[in-house]
């Protein structure tokens, strides 16, 4: 149960147990090897303790840490918690001034130039100001850093950022730069389409089209693109090598899928029984890739812009009689496949848990794949392959308001979001941080992709993905 603390709403109480939790979890892990448990979270408790009805409430997990570790660090392992530290005491003073009369907020204590502080017998005076830092009064004492109060930022983004924005690592570094991000996961067409983006600051989709569609309904002309995703197919070793006799895969450095020969055995209905020698997966049913649904989903409709390119001679589709051309391949492909996810981390995690017998054949992003990896969850006999020619998901962030503007500026510039989104196994255009996060996780990855088009104008993709929904009814 959380404790009521006077004139603190019970999210801020949560959140700050949660972060005591947390804090105390690491310093325990952190001084295990010299300090005894019970010692730790004794010392915890007391310093916690000190805050007790104190309206201020940002800055206490880090100063109760800060406090710990400087007492605990003692050699003498009879010392616990002494008397409160310079950095308590300038806390405590800001508490008073608010129960004074002033009613200081964390808001305000932003706002405010310098407080004034005299601390220790020397007199050494100090400030709180938001990100400024606090000098304790000893001459060995840590200084401690005061975090600026956070701002909430709301943003609706495609599913695979969800554990981007949901790493620990990168809700710091957010939090190092004021902010809070809150998501929520959609189908990146869902986002462009139905969802209420008033309740939100930034919308996230996957595709350039998607966030075009967003910015042409809000007339926004913002728009950031801070890493990309090219799609890829996944599969599984004994599925690679009966495609590799059938001539759709091409094995090599890094496994091709070559999307012309595949869609002549799919447009023809071949069945995996059908196949010469196949002792492996002898199934009957047809050789086709899972994708998401084509009518919320952006990792469907990049497989689409792949399939529509092979379908039409090579060549983008333009116009009506294009239009229609392709439709009756397109079609064939996501309606003979029944269910189908709205979000690329539905069919994917079938791919991690289930294996080949559902999903011999999956549409993936890149990124998935290396991330996965990276967590321990590729198998060996998992396979990596590039659909040829293949389609670049440009991760696009459309701001709604000036806090969701932020979060794309620091997602484009800030070198650390920028080596985390890498390490989610995002493309950031730097190709040699993401090919050394790739093969320390021997991961094939092609380092430049070179067969890479273009997906459909904006109108002439809509069509498609109209023609293709229509066909569902």
């Amino acid at each position: 149960m959380s404790r009521v603390v006077p004139g603190v709403t019970a999210d801020a109480v949560q959140r700050e147990e949660l972060a005591m939790r947390r804090m105390t979890e690491s310093l325990v892990e952190d001084l295990s090897e010299n300090v005894p448990v019970d010692q730790v979270t004794s010392a915890v408790g007391a310093a916690h303790h000190r805050f007790t009805g104190k309206p201020i409430r940002e800055f206490v997990p880090i100063l109760v840490e800060r406090i710990v570790r400087s007492e605990l660090a003692d050699p003498d392992p009879t010392v616990r918690v002494p008397a409160p530290t310079a950095a308590v005491r300038a806390a405590e003073i800001i508490a008073r001034e608010s129960e004074a009369g002033e009613q200081l907020t964390e808001r305000s204590v932003s706002r405010r130039a310098v407080v004034p502080l005299a601390i220790g017998a020397a007199g050494v005076v100090a400030g709180i100001v938001a990100g400024v830092t606090l000098l304790p009064g000893g001459a060995d004492a840590p200084a401690v850093t005061v975090a600026a109060p956070t701002t909430v930022v709301r943003g609706v983004i495609g599913s695979e950022k969800m554990s981007f924005f949901t790493d620990e690592r990168v809700v710091q570094v957010l939090a190092d730069n004021g902010v809070r991000v809150e998501v929520e996961p959609a189908g990146s067409r869902q986002i462009a389409t139905t969802v209420d983006l008033g309740a939100f600051d930034f919308a996230f989709p996957s595709s350039i089209p998607a966030a075009e569609r967003i910015q042409r309904q809000h007339n926004i002309t913002t728009k950031y693109t801070p890493f990309s995703s090219p799609i890829a197919i996944a599969t599984y070793r004994p599925i690679a090598d009966l495609l590799t006799t059938a001539g759709v895969i091409k094995p090599g450095p890094v496994a091709t899928f070559d999307m012309n020969k595949y869609l002549e055995l799919a447009g023809t209905g071949v069945q995996w029984d059908d196949l010469p020698d196949n002792t492996t997966y002898p199934v009957a049913k047809n050789i086709l890739v899972s994708t998401t649904d084509p009518r919320s989903s952006n990792s469907a409709a990049m497989y689409l812009s792949i399939a529509s390119y092979v379908a039409n001679d090579h060549t983008i589709v333009r116009g009506a009689t294009a239009e229609e051309h392709v439709l009756p391949a397109l079609t064939k492909l996501f309606l003979a496949q029944g269910y189908t996810d709205n979000s690329s981390e539905g069919p994917f995690n079938q791919y991690l848990t289930n294996g080949m017998g559902p999903t011999p054949l999956v549409c993936i992003y890149e990124a998935q794949f290396v991330e996965a990896a990276g967590e321990g969850r590729i198998k060996p006999d998992m396979v990596l392959t590039y659909p040829t020619p293949t389609v670049l998901s440009s991760h696009t962030l459309v701001p709604l308001t000036g806090t969701g503007d932020k979060i794309g500026k620091l997602l484009t510039d800030n070198p650390e979001l920028r080596r985390l989104a890498a390490d989610h196994g995002f493309r950031t255009g730097d190709t040699a941080q993401f090919t050394s996060i790739a093969a320390e996780r021997s991961v094939p990855v092609a380092a430049d992709l070179i067969d890479v088009v273009d997906v459909p104008a904006y109108d002439t993709l809509e069509h498609l993905l109209d023609g293709v929904a229509n066909a569902y009814n």
